[in-house]
């Protein structure tokens, strides 16, 4: 196992850290209803999903 051989600066140690935030999502817009979804995901609104419905949707009844 191995062990380290002195001490980590506080510049070593803060680099690594620093991919440790928090992001925002990446977000796109529904073709069919035009409101705000996830990308690759089916629209929570519509049901739509690269042009076809792929779930029932109170909106869609």
């Amino acid at each position: 196992m191995g062990v380290p051989k002195g001490k980590t600066s506080k510049s070593n140690k803060r680099q690594r850290r620093g991919e440790d935030k928090l992001r925002i999502p990446g977000l796109s817009t529904c073709p069919q209803c035009h409101s705000i979804k996830r990308p690759h995901q089916a629209c929570p609104e519509c049901g739509y999903y690269k042009g076809q419905e792929v779930v029932k949707t109170a909106a869609s009844k």
